[in-house]
């Protein structure tokens, strides 16, 4: 490639002056004073012809823009209406709500039968038209809508457009905001359907229920002029009312006034209809119009009066072109002669009204600086041209004598500065620096030097930020880890290979799945599916991790999305491992050393474990000879008091039958009798059974049951099933009693970084502080003692109790007035083996057509009788008090049925059960175990001696029966 030729600076500028600006500029400025010359005045004219098209196009975009300002304005009172709707539905659904002392104080009733509000207290007017018979006034309602009041005064002090707020019913009742004495300016026997602020929003003129705008009417609240935005009010089907916004003339002028009209014109508000809504005092001596003073208030409120004729433009012939040429589409300027001169009309359409906002300009004050230019372009021509060929001549001899002096400052400073970058790259990153008296030069060998300066701080702190991060991640606990999810792999620092002795520092999720403990896997795989779906930034999780040997440490997993694609989905996230097993440990201590301290409180429990045994026998007596009461008195016509009275003994020893296994299942609990079977139970299959479990009470309470959502097949919690059951079906029943009427209940689940939580949720009344401190406390019903809402007060107890046996928490929130949520968390599991169990279809039993010999042992003779009498249609039953009388017995006959009683005078019935198991004769007699001891370990022994089934005391003496029959047709 040939080498370009090279000059000295000076030189090089001189001829680039020349070349590029002198030569070309001369040229080009000959030109055009010729082609200015020749097509001056053509132009001249296209200029003048594009500014008055452009007057009329800026005059044109003005009313666009601002109808947009005006849409805006209207945008915002609409969703101002909305809200206002919203509440007022509330306010009208909500039958709890009492008004306070002041709003019933502030009511009365006139002579004519008018309901109304007598004082201001800051608060909305109320009026109950006497159309609606004083009978028939719905005061209630009146008083509920005083929720409305906060609201109203809001909005109106919110927006300064809007005047006024009011709801409209339709038995003729108006709450309206500001107050004003209601009495002095409706009329008594207002129809308010009848108007066009109500039937404007009813189901013929607004079948979508959405905010409509009424044409401009005189207030019959005293406002002059207005405007009003409505939307319906329904409940249901049925159109309660209307609630409304006033917007006065006054106002909409005042903000028409604040428009930015070019060329000292004016705005006016035109409807659909094309009548004058909002005019100001220019408008109003162009057309010759004023506000109406005719009508009185009282008689414009009867008559409805809406704006005359006069203000429709339809009615003027001179407004013609403008309507046709808006009919048309013919652009949005038209020239209209008005107040005996032309003035332009632009006009843009309101999209949420339909109204059109139309902004009028006088025609001479547009053009008259047009014209005037058009004059001055003649002179500016002639001027030009000897202004054009004296510069050339000083403008040449200037260039010349610039270019050496230039050339003279440039050379040096240039020099210069290239001779320090070329020291910075040698590694000297303070050169000197040269001096210039051109400030540009000056800052540039100043901006190197700070360079320098910065490259040398740069490299000293990266080398010390290098080295304590080093130091740091050798002697912390944490590691660091990178995800990449496309290719579902984890990178995982070289401290985390060391601890758990890994051999690859990028490994596929599968394989790094192979270590974490099988009861977390499931869970953490939901976790990630959870958070690769959320789109959130922060990723947490605690699991076990095995190392080398087989050990597992506990890790607590944090992490960051470092990058998203286009779609938001997560690509590359980051994080740290921080082993946290001593944490565990101790919280694992401090749960023993708590349930150590529990443990202190095993002779309180035998006290009322043996206090409910002794309570469990008179019990049995009376609620047994309460159903033989009840069931006697049912087949005699005259005897229904005595049913009714049997009925509530029986009713009463059950509750107190309650309370007794509460106390005994609490006593067990606390001595820690209770053996629990940890196994893993599938979320979704619980949910499902205890939602079943409690749908007829919800339905026969008229609640509603809602699963938040199914659970996935695969989680499972670590858990006793009958005793998660237990809370679960607790938790339930405490939102089914404590619920509002009509209310809803929650049951769901969700997955936590360290545990499954299942819940319930009730919108019922909540807790207060005091309520909460005191709600796990034994025999505390929160000052429901006295109601007839039946408990016990230790449901809660046993729930926690239960919780913390299986490993887990208990927890709950609540809030006064808002419901409440109650929640157990569990440790997650891994899903169990498939089984081989397989069901046992029931058999039909058959009553014995003769009298079976049933042998009860049975130390109680109330007890006894109870028996006698429940079993006298199918069965002799004979009584034994005692283990010898019954031994006694047994050696003599054979009986068709045994029902024994486990705690007897002289010993433990079990003795008899192992006396008959090891007689052939008496091996297959079939036994029911009637005893007042409710402790599941005590029935479980039973059964392994050898009893068929299980009852505790007080019995049901129908399902005493069912079991009876049943045993006695399987010994047949």
């Amino acid at each position: 490639m040939p080498r370009a030729s090279q000059y000295p600076l000076r030189q090089w500028i001189w001829r680039a002056f020349v070349q590029s600006a002198l030569i070309p500029l001369i040229l080009v400025e000959s030109v055009l004073i010729a082609v200015y010359l020749l097509s001056n005045a053509a132009i001249r004219d296209a200029q003048i012809e594009h500014l008055q098209q452009s007057a009329l196009d800026d005059l044109g975009a003005a009313a666009l823009r601002e109808g947009q300002v005006i849409d805006a304005r209207l945008r915002a009172v609409e969703a101002q209406v909305q809200i206002f709707r919203d509440a007022a539905v509330n306010a009208l659904e909500n039958q709890a709500f009492q008004p306070d002392a002041l709003e019933r104080r502030r009511h009365a009733v006139t002579d004519t039968g008018v309901f109304y509000s007598l004082s201001d207290d800051d608060r909305a007017a109320s009026f109950y038209a006497n159309s609606t018979p004083l009978a028939q006034q719905d005061h209630a309602k009146a008083l509920r809508l005083s929720q409305l009041d906060p609201l109203m005064r809001s909005i109106q002090g919110a927006n300064p457009l809007v005047a006024a707020l009011y709801f409209n019913s339709w038995d003729s009742y108006n709450r309206i905001y500001p107050f004003f004495m209601t009495p002095e300016q409706y009329p008594h026997d207002m129809v308010i359907p009848d108007y066009n602020f109500y039937y404007l929003a009813d189901a013929q003129h607004n079948p979508e229920r959405k905010v409509a705008w009424t044409d401009v009417y005189l207030d019959p609240a005293g406002l002059g002029w207005m405007m009003s935005a409505v939307a319906p009010v329904y409940r249901g089907d049925f159109l309660e009312g209307v609630v409304g916004l006033d917007i006065t003339v006054g106002q909409m002028l005042a903000e028409i006034g604040e428009l930015d009209v070019p060329w000292q014109g004016y705005a006016m508000l035109v409807s659909r209809e094309h009548n004058i809504m909002a005019l100001p005092s220019a408008g109003e001596q162009d057309f010759g119009l004023r506000e109406l003073t005719e009508y009185s208030y009282a008689e414009a409120v009867r008559r409805e009066v809406l704006k005359p004729e006069d203000f429709s433009l339809a009615k003027r012939p001179e407004m013609q072109p403008l309507l046709a040429a808006m009919a048309n589409g013919e652009g949005n300027v038209q020239e209209v002669l008005l107040g005996e001169r032309k003035q332009l009309m632009a006009w843009s359409e309101i999209p949420q009204t339909g109204w059109q906002l139309i902004l009028v300009v006088d025609e001479e004050a547009i053009f008259r600086e047009t014209n005037r230019l058009a004059e001055r372009y003649l002179h500016i021509g002639y001027l030009l041209i000897a202004g054009l060929l004296v510069f050339y001549l000083l403008f040449f001899a200037l260039m010349w004598l610039r270019s050496r002096r230039l050339s003279q400052q440039l050379v040096q400073p240039i020099d210069g500065v290239i001779g320090m970058m070329q020291q910075l790259g040698q590694g000297n990153y303070q050169p000197p620096a040269p001096s210039s008296s051109i400030h540009e030069l000056s800052s540039m060998a100043q901006a190197v030097l700070h360079t320098g300066e910065q490259l040398q701080a740069s490299e000293a702190k990266r080398f010390e930020t290098q080295r304590i991060l080093q130091l740091v991640l050798e002697s912390t606990t944490e590691s660091l880890w990178e995800v990449d999810a496309p290719s579902m792999t984890i990178k995982l620092s070289e401290h985390f290979l060391k601890r758990f002795g890994l051999s690859h520092e990028r490994m596929p999720f599968s394989e790094y799945n192979q270590r974490v403990h099988p009861n977390d896997l499931e869970r953490i795989r939901h976790l990630r599916q959870l958070f690769a779906g959320s789109g959130e930034d922060q990723f947490e999780a605690e699991y076990r991790y095995a190392d080398a040997r087989g050990e597992y440490a506990w890790l607590l997993s944090r992490g960051k999305v470092l990058e998203r694609d286009v779609e938001g989905r997560a690509l590359r996230i980051a994080g740290t491992h921080v082993d946290i097993t001593r944490l565990k440990q101790v919280q694992e201590e401090l749960r023993r050393a708590s349930l150590d301290a529990q443990a202190a409180s095993q002779a309180k429990s035998r006290f009322l474990s043996s206090m409910s045994h002794e309570l469990r026998t008179p019990l049995n007596a009376i609620c047994g000879f309460g159903q033989l009461i009840e069931l006697e008195a049912q087949d005699k016509p005259d005897a229904r008091p005595e049913a009714d009275y049997a009925r509530e003994i029986v009713n009463a020893s059950r509750h107190l039958t309650s309370l007794v296994d509460d106390i005994l299942d609490l006593s067990s609990i606390e001595s820690r009798r209770q053996q629990l079977n940890l196994q893993p139970v599938a979320v979704g299959e619980l949910l499902h059974s205890c939602a079943e479990l409690v749908q007829p009470e919800v339905q026969q309470r008229q609640l509603q049951l809602q699963l938040v959502r199914e659970a996935d097949a695969g989680l499972y919690v670590q858990a006793d099933l009958r005793r998660v059951r237990q809370v679960l079906l607790n938790l339930l029943s405490n939102a089914i009693k404590y619920n509002s009427p009509k209310g809803l209940i929650r049951l769901g689940y969700e997955i936590r970084s360290n545990a499954v939580r299942l819940w319930v949720e009730d919108n019922g009344a909540g807790l207060s502080a005091e309520q909460q401190a005191n709600l796990f406390q034994p025999f505390q019903r929160l000052g429901r003692e006295n109601s007839n809402i039946p408990g016990t007060g230790i449901g809660l107890v046993l729930c926690r109790e239960l919780a913390s046996l299986m490993g887990g928490e208990m927890g709950f929130h609540s809030q006064a007035g808002s419901g409440s949520r109650f929640w157990i968390d569990l440790p997650g599991a891994a899903a169990p083996h498939a089984g081989n169990g397989h069901g046992s279809a029931g058999q039909e039993v058959n009553q014995p057509r003769q009298l079976a010999e049933v042998l009860c042992v049975e130390d109680h003779p109330a007890c006894l009788k109870v028996v006698q009498e429940a079993l006298r249609e199918f069965a002799e039953v004979r009584g034994a008090a005692s283990i010898q009388r019954a031994l006694s017995e047994l050696e003599h006959c054979t009986p068709t049925l045994l029902l024994l009683d486990l705690d007897l005078p002289d010993g433990d019935g079990l003795q008899i059960l192992d006396h008959m198991r090891q007689n052939p004769r008496l091996q297959a007699v079939p036994v029911l175990v009637i005893s007042a001891t409710v402790d599941e370990a005590g029935f479980a022994e039973a059964r392994r001696c050898g009893a068929q089934a299980c009852l505790a005391k007080p019995i049901d003496l129908a399902q005493v029966r069912r079991l009876a029959l049943s045993l006695l047709a399987q010994g047949v």
